[in-house]
């Protein structure tokens, strides 16, 4: 159970306190209600610039990290397709320093055009190493505009290509701003050996002088239901093939989220699970093989993924997974599989809660679905979970005409790679 308190300031910035003086540190976390998904589909990467560009000066502040450093703190960073987040920890005695260093950056960022330069390079270079010029890099640079028609989801955090970066003007990226990076549309959360009193002074001093902007209401176009298999193979310099299938599930605010992150689990969750033991261990099918959600918001993706032993086509490798997930289909998960699955995530939720930082994190999300204390009802939502609400997920979601499968095929030796083509498969 975590433990927290509530409050909002006059310019709409939410806030919320979790008080632990069972360690000296502190923690502030601000949570932006922006990510990828919130793009222009011709400027794409806005949000994830925007990650490094929060760390490039503020209008007082021209180094970031220099001063939080000299107090004996730390910061980081991340961008998701829903959301991007900040957070430091420093020692609470100096958390007013954290304040001064959030508090600016939000008021306003220094826009110069040197700024702009080298954080675009710095994302540009990214791009091109992570994605581009790494081993499977470009998966999902390939997977999501073929899961994915309509929704913005259809493209990665990066972005869909380099241009859309390197072409970024100073205004695009002041508009950009002024949007999304607002304390109407912020979260924070203050954790750690602090009290509710000194975090609401802090923060009525450092944020609440801070315009509130105007809250952002999303109008995304949303995926339509998937009724055909999707269908698309590439050739690559990788050491082995790979197998991707990717499935239309609930977003992380139904209710139906539950049976399907279990669904999951019995699939692929570890050297346990189903796919595991089949094609791993008792066929050698697979180097490794694995199922998971992506736990977005909105409409996500049950994923499986994994990588061929030599020999091994791709075509045998897919009848199998397909063979496995009829399993699924076809009969009740036990409840002592079901059982298992459970506490792996009950672990998982207890786990998640040592850390302050991740405490922090947790309690920010959970407020931006709608309740901070969603945070504290996970666990109870997961036992409450039936073999027949995962089986009645596994045939409305594992249906071949909700799937979109990727073949990356390894390049065969002296064999020139050729362009993929999208193909629509018959069902």
């Amino acid at each position: 159970m975590i433990h927290f308190e509530e409050f909002t300031l006059a310019n709409g910035l939410r806030c919320i306190v979790h008080e632990d003086h069972t360690t000296p540190m502190a923690v502030l976390n601000v949570l932006y209600n922006v990510g990828s998904r919130d793009e222009d589909p011709q400027h794409t990467g806005f949000a994830h610039l925007f990650e490094h560009l929060m760390f490039s000066g503020s209008v007082n502040i021209p180094s970031y990290d220099e001063p939080l450093q000299m107090v004996g703190g730390e910061n980081n960073a991340f961008t998701s397709p829903d959301i991007t987040n900040y957070y430091l920890t420093l020692p609470a005695a100096n958390l007013e320093t954290g304040f001064w260093l959030e508090s600016d950056r939000m008021l306003s960022l220094a826009f110069s055009e040197n700024g702009l330069e080298v954080q675009r390079k710095v994302v540009v270079e990214e791009f091109k190493q992570n994605y581009l010029n790494q081993p499977y890099g470009d998966v999902w640079l390939k997977l999501r505009p073929l899961a994915y028609q309509q929704h913005p989801y259809s493209w990665a955090t990066i972005g869909k290509e380099v241009s859309h970066i390197e072409d970024a003007t100073m205004q695009q990226v002041r508009n950009f701003f002024g949007k999304h990076y607002s304390p109407a549309n912020a979260i924070m959360v203050v954790a750690g050996a602090v009290t509710k009193a000194e975090a609401q002074r802090l923060a009525e001093k450092w944020f609440g002088p801070i315009p509130g902007g105007t809250r952002y209401e999303r109008n995304l176009p949303q995926e339509p239901r998937q009724t055909e298999a999707r269908f698309l193979e590439v050739t690559a310099n990788v050491p082995l093939s790979a197998l991707y299938k990717v499935y239309h599930m609930p977003g992380r605010e139904s209710a139906a989220y539950y049976p399907v992150d279990l669904l999951s689990d019995v699939l692929g969750r570890g050297k346990s699970s189903r796919i595991y033991q089949q094609l791993v261990k008792e066929r050698p099918l697979f180097n490794s093989i694995s199922a998971s959600v992506m736990g977005s918001l909105e409409p996500g993706l049950v994923v499986v993924s994994g990588k061929l032993n030599a020999g091994v086509t791709l075509e045998e490798a897919d009848a199998a997974v397909e063979e496995v997930i009829a399993g699924l289909r076809n009969e009740l998960v036990s409840v002592e599989e079901l059982e298992k699955v459970k506490n792996q995530a009950e672990a998982s939720i207890v786990f998640s809660e040592i850390e302050l930082l991740n405490r922090a994190m947790n309690l920010a999300y959970s407020k931006l679905m709608g309740d901070a204390n969603l945070v504290n009802q996970e666990s109870e939502k997961v036992q409450a979970v039936t073999p027949a609400q995962v089986q009645a997920a596994a045939q409305e979601l594992l249906r071949p005409d909700n799937c979109s499968t990727l073949y990356y095929r390894a390049q065969a030796a002296n064999e020139e790679v050729s362009t993929p083509e999208l193909v629509e498969a018959e069902v």
